[in-house]
């Protein structure tokens, strides 16, 4: 005898599996985004995870920018911290978008782009090869 619900719960298992399966922000990413903040910060000679008197925390704080770092699909949530960790510190706000897919997510650095012309922030994007860059082998490598 079959419960009248069982079609419904099988409906709705399937609708999760598919949500779940198929929603990029579930994605597996290559590295965490605090490797990519890591390596960035010493790059660029910052402090990683500044806390401001708020308690929030800046990802990288450097001499002249307080930096957001966020994956691409978060474009949006980056800009709003990078803004008021600018409030905060003082500093000019900076989102850094990590691209593991340049060619796909190209879209979303653009959109920032545009945004911090007129809300006068900066921006720029990583993608996996910062992982190659020698000075970044030569900071790990020294500790």
């Amino acid at each position: 005898m079959v419960h009248m619900y069982e079609p419904i719960a099988k409906f709705i298992i399937f609708i999760l599996l598919i949500i779940f399966c198929v929603n990029p922000a579930y994605a597996k990413h290559l590295y965490k985004e605090a490797d990519y903040q890591n390596v960035w910060c010493v790059l660029h000679n910052g402090v990683t995870e500044y806390e401001n008197k708020d308690f929030t925390r800046v990802d990288c704080l450097t001499a002249t920018h307080a930096v957001e770092f966020d994956f691409a699909n978060k474009w949006a949530e980056s800009i709003g911290q990078a803004l008021h960790y600018s409030l905060m510190t003082g500093k000019k706000g900076m989102v850094v978008l990590i691209l593991e897919n340049p060619k796909l997510e190209m879209v979303y650095y653009y959109r920032v782009k545009k945004l911090s012309e007129l809300y006068n922030f900066d921006v720029e994007y990583v993608t996996p090869e910062i992982f190659n860059n020698s000075a970044c082998k030569k900071s790990k490598n020294s500790k």
